[in-house]
């Protein structure tokens, strides 16, 4: 039977929507979480039942929306298969029927939040928080103590999570880091100094590339993300030259670029830094061709690209949103068409809410295969379907027939051994598989090359 999820056989609508003016659209920032929801005037319209199980979801992963969003990007007539509800708001789906009702009985008898969080806190323990060994082998040292805050998986690139911007405007219900937003800190990544960042990429001269990430750092006041990034600016970091920020903001609130009020000022920052001879690029995170269609998102595009400011697209293919290869296709499209860079397609990673959002690798070969032939070069820099393993980024390129033996073809894009990168390998083929782990050599082998124990170390262990 041909892969399909519920909402793949309800299609929606969407299309017809019209977003408004982007100045009619809200300038005062106004959030909801899970203590909010009666407070969404939309959510009124929907079956009690509906909104029932989103509280009982939003007691184990997190829930955060605006008014933009809301009174924007969602067209309720669609409501549930509008793809930036499923993206924003919580489905039963994402939590194990097992672990539904569990904490659905809870709500059931009025438990009180206490023994909820004790049960909320349980069933997280359980969804795989840090995928890809984030805390085993990521963490670097300087002068033998972990720093916390960063990340250095590859040689060449350095991950920085800013204490200002561990929160976005709005939280994807996929979101591979939602162990950011959960309020354990023992599954926090943050730093709250530029200097030990400043200082460990001083003393490491083998980093060009510097992604600052989160939460989202683009929620942070101007003021707090020069502090970072005028820092870089310094001789004895003219090795980093190539500065990533990784964002959301484009499709939850474009206005930090254009009506916020230090938004002219974050501007000429971008200026700045490109004025330096850095390459800056905003890694933009977008799900859905539908997050580009309100003119405020097109304005905010456009004065950024003004500023020399480079914007690169990602995100990951998940059922139930964008599991369609003309969804990907129009996307693409309408991004080379703003000015934008398709970068990568990305494999829901196997955390959190993975069972609602993945999709079996043959079949995410096919969609991305299918995509790309449907758009013309200037839009096949997209790369993909790529998953972000412990090992580094795995490429799936194909399903094809070796020695009478059916197999998928993969290789690393990126690697915590540069050795390994665009070295093809080969999996017996596996229709149900949706991560590299539930992967087998073909042929016979008992393992992959990379699965060695002393090949498994981080890149920088010491500083």
């Amino acid at each position: 039977m041909p892969y399909e999820t519920a909402l793949q056989r309800t299609k929606s609508n969407a299309a017809a929507y019209t977003p408004p003016p982007w100045r009619d659209v809200p300038t005062h920032y106004e959030v909801y979480t899970e203590r909010h929801l009666d407070r969404i005037p939309a959510l009124r319209g929907l079956p009690e039942e509906l909104v029932a199980e989103m509280r009982v979801v939003a007691d184990v992963l997190p829930f955060r929306v605006n008014r933009y969003v809301t009174d924007v990007l969602i067209d309720w007539d669609e409501v549930p298969r509008d793809p930036v509800f499923q993206l924003t708001f919580p489905q039963r789906g994402m939590l194990s029927e097992a672990d539904f009702e569990r904490m659905a009985d809870l709500h059931r008898r009025g438990a009180a939040k206490d023994e909820r969080r004790a049960v909320a806190d349980d069933i997280r323990r359980g969804l795989n928080p840090h995928p890809g060994d984030q805390q085993a082998l990521n963490v670097p040292l300087l002068d033998e103590e972990r720093v916390a805050g960063l990340q250095h998986k590859y040689r060449e690139t350095v991950l920085f999570f800013p204490s200002h911007g561990q929160t976005c405007h709005a939280y994807c219900t996929f979101c591979f880091r939602w162990a950011q937003f959960v309020g354990d800190t023992t599954l926090r990544f943050s730093a709250k100094e530029a200097g030990t960042l400043h200082e460990y990429l001083r003393r490491h001269r083998e980093v060009s590339d510097l992604l600052i990430t989160g939460g989202d750092p683009m929620v942070m006041k101007t003021r707090h993300l020069a502090d970072y990034l005028t820092g870089l600016l310094q001789p004895s970091l003219e090795h980093v030259q190539h500065i990533r920020i990784g964002t959301k903001s484009l499709t939850f609130w474009p206005q930090r670029y254009v009506t916020d009020g230090d938004a002219d000022d974050l501007l000429r920052l971008f200026e700045r830094i490109v004025a330096s001879g850095r390459h800056l690029a905003l890694m933009a995170h977008f799900n859905h061709w539908r997050e580009m269609e309100t003119p405020i998102a097109r304005e905010a595009i456009r004065r950024i690209r003004d500023t020399g400011a480079e914007i690169r697209t990602q995100a990951p293919l998940l059922a139930n949103i964008n599991d369609d290869p003309a969804v990907w296709s129009r996307m693409w499209r309408g991004q080379v068409r703003l000015g934008m860079i398709p970068y990568y397609m990305f494999v829901e990673r196997d955390t959190g809410a993975r069972r609602y959002f993945e999709v079996p690798l043959a079949r995410a070969w096919e969609i991305y295969r299918t995509a790309i032939s449907g758009v013309s070069g200037l839009a096949r820099t997209a790369r993909g379907p790529s998953m972000s393993a412990s090992p580094g980024k795995v490429e799936i390129q194909g399903v094809t027939e070796i020695r009478g033996e059916k197999v998928m073809v993969l290789r690393f894009i990126q690697a915590r051994d540069p050795d390994w990168v665009q070295r093809p390998f080969f999996a017996r083929y596996d229709d149900r598989a949706t991560w590299l782990d539930d992967l087998r050599p073909a042929f016979g082998e008992a393992t992959f090359f990379f699965q060695h124990p002393a090949r498994a170390t981080p890149p920088a262990a010491a500083g």
